[in-house]
């Protein structure tokens, strides 16, 4: 047996500082494909074929614990899960038995030959091993069956038969003992009631690969299995959501997707710091077809968490797994479905093993330390590695960790900010008046009324400079400027309701086709709003009773509506490239941009700064315009225009890609714009400071088209603190949930391919929820806490294009190609 290896150095640095071969043995016969097992104090391998051999991770000084007993090699090996005491289960060609290590390791110090328990003798090609909670059943996946012996006993209780290849692993649920779900080489998998020996789900073929892993993570209520070309796949095991596919992961595609994350980050880092990335493989290696998914075993990264180092990580992170591959160690992200850290074997030359054969990893709970078991693919050679995950984490993630972005203003506006835009008219202060000489008459100057007070018209002071001053300081919760400055409200919104998913009200736009493009309340949650194809848009009541107000001028469809903080302006832009503000009280039109304003048709437009500007996108560029709507009614002068707007500021995103979408605060005063590219880019403006403040790569697999942020337009701005974190960007492969804070996805709903293409996003005022249109001719509403929806709602006959939540009571609207509008409310 082979002493501790050492600390090695590569060309990064000291290899300790990430990793360390702690043993390392090698077989007479070939170590490739050998079953491995890790538990919290041993790992376990058969060494030689047929010997097993069992190294304590604790200590590496102790010595290996062999135990022998089988004729034929070694397929499957497997740890009990208690404590005490502490059971492994050996499988081979002739015989399946139970050791006890404390019984072994006593007659190993009496001088005496370990024994084992023979549980079955000749059940067959022994695959995976797995033993129940309570070490009171084992599972022995022999051939395409699935034999339950009981320990105690020693006799067979179930035999479940069903699957056409081969069994290669299979699990207990941890919330429901008496269920067992298998995978197999038949590429599907199955679960079983043990107890009455009965198949409760069958699933299709999933892969043309065999499965060859299997986890379920009981945080999560996910089921994930990992097939020979690097899939991995992810189902729900939520009651009622029946087994239905979450998503499916490309661990390869993802790797490389996190190494561009990691480089990208590494530019934006001076000079001085940037170290060469070594998080893939180096020019002249070649790069596998796929990555086959070998083991999967929990990650904990609960100490991570807590440690003040890496604080870009979240408590969902928490709930992750490792993947061994071929390749290396991925550390997968189950809330998010990313990967939170990578490590290759050929990243540090100074290893026994640059190509895994076999895998095996454990994490030790609230502890930062994990033990990984490989095996050489092309020789004979076992070691054991230990992983200092937070070094690893930090290595690839820290360097985030000084950027922390707050949708709150932490500063006043400054100076030269695009935010203290004034017009030259109001920059004008006249002169201050000339003192006025002693020996002047001051009768002249008294007032022609008999009060002793009179209020001042003003025209004697200078005007203000900047429009807006916002307050840096939290206002306090129940503070009655708090709630003016929220905007009025017809009644408090319930935080704790249950979302709207009963179908109240069902309306048709027009008559003939009139597809929706757009859906949005007004901030009082009184009015509703829609844009059609048909070139018009109406303005209904909250409730979808009455006539609509019918808004017409626009000579393309409809794509984007928009309210003002006070309810009293409607904002529309149109595929006919025109920008266009509405009066809601005069149901007429108050000012239009057309095609000379803008190079580049307008995909996005919004109120901005509590309708200070309006803020749109064109093409590449960010654009703030300053507007000026004249109320006041003059008959004689009717025909003269003094509505009027003024571009103050215009900045390009980053490597200036079209904006397919952006999204900020009307609310409140904010300073963040977030903005979403055509080259599937988050990237997050600063307008107080006027230029980009963060940006994230490849967010997703496919182009973005839409984003939006959680405006909580209902909470004060203690309660903004809280809910005003996070935002959501749909694209073809799902939404995605970030946190603002750190520009970080937190999550990933499930969307394409399971129920089609998210066509519309938006968040719930408590906080709790988000709504989406897709292709099927469903809204699906998702629980923040889950990454599956909990509701479908059904009624649109076509696809569903646009969803918006009332800000004043728990109601949900939806817009289809279908011309209809559909009203949901709370149920009950």
């Amino acid at each position: 047996m082979g002493e501790p290896r050492g600390i090695f150095c590569s060309a990064q640095g000291c290899v300790g500082d990430v990793i360390i071969e702690q043993r390392l043995v090698e077989s007479k016969e070939p170590a490739s494909h050998v079953p491995l097992a890790c538990s919290a104090q041993y790992c376990a391998f058969p060494v030689d074929g047929n010997v097993l051999c069992l190294w304590n991770t604790t200590d590496p000084s102790y010595q290996p614990l062999t135990l022998r007993g089988h004729h034929e090699p070694i397929t499957a090996v497997a740890f009990g899960n208690t404590v005490s005491p502490l059971l492994i289960c050996s499988a081979s060609q002739d015989y399946v038995i139970m050791w006890s290590l404390d019984e072994c390791r006593q007659k190993v110090l009496q001088g005496l030959s370990p024994r084992g328990v023979v549980m079955g003798t000749l059940l067959g090609q022994v695959l995976c091993l797995r033993l129940s909670p309570d070490d009171r059943t084992v599972a022995v996946c022999a051939g395409n069956k699935i034999l339950m012996l009981d320990i105690e006993s020693r006799s067979i209780l179930a035999e479940l038969e069903g699957h056409r290849g081969h069994v290669t692993a299979a699990e207990f649920c941890p919330w429901q003992t008496h269920i067992i779900i298998s995978v197999s080489e038949d590429r599907s998998f199955k679960v079983w009631d043990h107890h009455v020996g009965s198949l409760i789900y069958n699933s299709p073929v999933l892969t043309a690969f065999p499965l060859l892993s299997l986890l379920i993570d009981a945080k999560s209520r996910q089921l994930v299995t990992g097939c020979a070309n690097g899939q991995l796949w992810i189902f729900s095991l939520v009651e009622g959501h029946h087994f239905r596919c979450v998503t499916r992961v490309s661990l390869k595609k993802k790797s490389e997707s996190f190494s561009r994350r990691v480089e990208s980050r590494l530019c934006c880092l001076p000079e001085e710091s940037q170290h060469p990335c070594t998080h893939g493989l180096e020019k002249g290696d070649e790069v596998e077809a796929s990555l086959p998914v070998l083991g999967l075993a929990p990650c904990d990264l609960s100490a991570i968490v807590s440690a003040p180092c890496v604080c870009g990580l979240s408590s969902e992170t928490t709930s992750c797994l490792w993947i061994g591959s071929s390749a290396g160690l991925f550390i997968f992200n189950l809330a998010n479905f990313e990967l939170e850290a990578v490590l290759h074997y050929r990243d540090f030359r100074s290893l026994s093993i640059h190509v895994a054969g076999s895998c095996a990893v454990m994490s030790k709970a609230n502890d930062d330390k994990a033990i990984c078991l490989l095996t050489s693919l092309f020789g004979r050679k076992i070691v054991m590695l230990e992983i200092r995950v937070a070094a690893l984490v930090r290595s690839q993630q820290g360097h985030d960790a000084g950027r922390h972005l707050s949708v709150l203003p932490r500063t006043c506006v400054g100076p030269t900010s695009p935010l203290c835009f004034t017009t030259a008219k109001e920059s004008k202060t006249p002169p201050a008046p000339q003192r006025q000489s002693a020996g002047r008459s001051t009768v002249k100057d008294q007032p022609l009324v008999f009060h002793t007070k009179v209020r001042s018209s003003g025209y004697a002071s200078a005007p203000h400079v900047t429009m807006f001053s916002p307050k840096a300081n939290t206002r306090k919760r129940g503070d009655h400027s708090s709630r003016c400055r929220d905007g009025p409200r017809s009644k408090e919104y319930p935080l704790e309701s249950s979302p709207p998913t009963k179908l109240y009200k069902q309306r048709v736009l027009a008559h003939g086709p009139a597809a929706a493009h757009c859906v949005q309340y007004s901030g009082d949650g009184q009015w509703l709003a829609c844009g059609l194809a048909n070139h018009l848009l109406l303005a209904f009541r909250a409730d979808l009773s009455g006539t609509p107000t019918v808004f017409s001028g626009h000579d393309g469809a409809v794509s984007t509506v928009c309210w003002s903080h006070d309810s009293r302006w409607l904002l529309s832009a149109s595929q006919d490239g025109t920008l266009r503000l509405w009066s809601l009280r005069r149901a007429e039109l108050a000012l239009c941009l057309g095609k000379d304003v803008f190079s580049k048709p307008v995909r996005s437009a919004q109120f901005y700064y509590v309708d200070t500007f309006v803020l749109l996108s064109s093409g590449p560029e960010l654009q703030l315009l300053k507007y000026h709507i004249d109320t006041c009614k003059d008959e004689i002068q009717r025909y003269k225009q003094k509505n009027r707007c003024k571009r103050v500021f215009r900045l390009p995103t980053t490597g200036r890609t079209e904006i397919t979408s952006l999204s900020a605060v009307n609310d409140f005063y904010s300073y963040l714009v977030l903005t979403a590219g055509r080259n599937r880019t988050l990237e997050v403006f600063d307008l107080n400071a006027g230029r980009s403040a963060a940006m994230t790569v490849e967010v997703h697999s496919r182009p973005v088209h839409q984003i939006c942020q959680n405006k909580g337009s209902s909470f004060t701005t203690q309660q903004h603190e809280a809910y005003n974190l996070f935002a959501t960007t749909a694209s073809g492969d799902g939404i995605k949930l970030w946190d603002l804070r750190t520009l970080r996805c937190e999550r990933l709903f499930e969307g394409h391919p399971n129920h089609g293409y998210p066509c519309g996003i938006a968040f719930s005022p408590c906080g709790r929820y988000v709504a989406s249109g897709a292709e099927d001719r469903h809204a699906y509403m998702y629980d923040l806490g889950s990454s599956t929806f909990s509701h479908r709602l059904a009624g649109h006959t076509d696809t569903v294009t646009s969803v918006a939540f009332s800000p004043a009571a728990p109601q949900l609207a939806s817009a289809a190609l279908d011309g209809r509008l559909q009203l949901f409310v709370a149920d009950g």
